[in-house]
């Protein structure tokens, strides 16, 4: 995701190329999910979830070059992989995907 969001800035810097770059830079690093952003962006614990939102990050790095489609595709499919583990009973969520506090909105695990 990192790599799509750097070629939102090539072969030209517009306004919404920036915003969706470093969107797409932001959401790509993976980071440990602070407790307040958990609260709102409880989606992200949950296999559906986080696989509609790749899918949705994907689709917003297509653009007019090979790479990003590439990019763009590569981020969809892992999204539709996450999708599709939902439906696998045996498979156990990872630890970023597990939310501490199971507060407000948070999805049990």
């Amino acid at each position: 995701m990192v790599l799509g969001g750097i070629g939102q800035f090539f072969p030209t810097i517009g306004v919404q190329n920036v915003i969706v770059g470093v969107y797409v830079i932001i959401f790509g690093l993976e980071f440990q999910i602070p407790p307040q952003v958990a609260r709102y962006a409880s989606f992200m614990f949950s296999f559906v979830g986080r696989g509609v939102f790749y899918l949705f990050v994907g689709c917003i790095i297509m653009g007019d070059n090979w790479w990003k489609y590439a990019a763009g595709t590569l981020i969809a499919l892992v999204g539709a992989g996450y999708v599709a583990l939902e439906f696998v009973p045996s498979i156990e969520p990872p630890a970023n995907m597990r939310d501490a506090d199971a507060g407000w909105g948070a999805e049990q695990v």
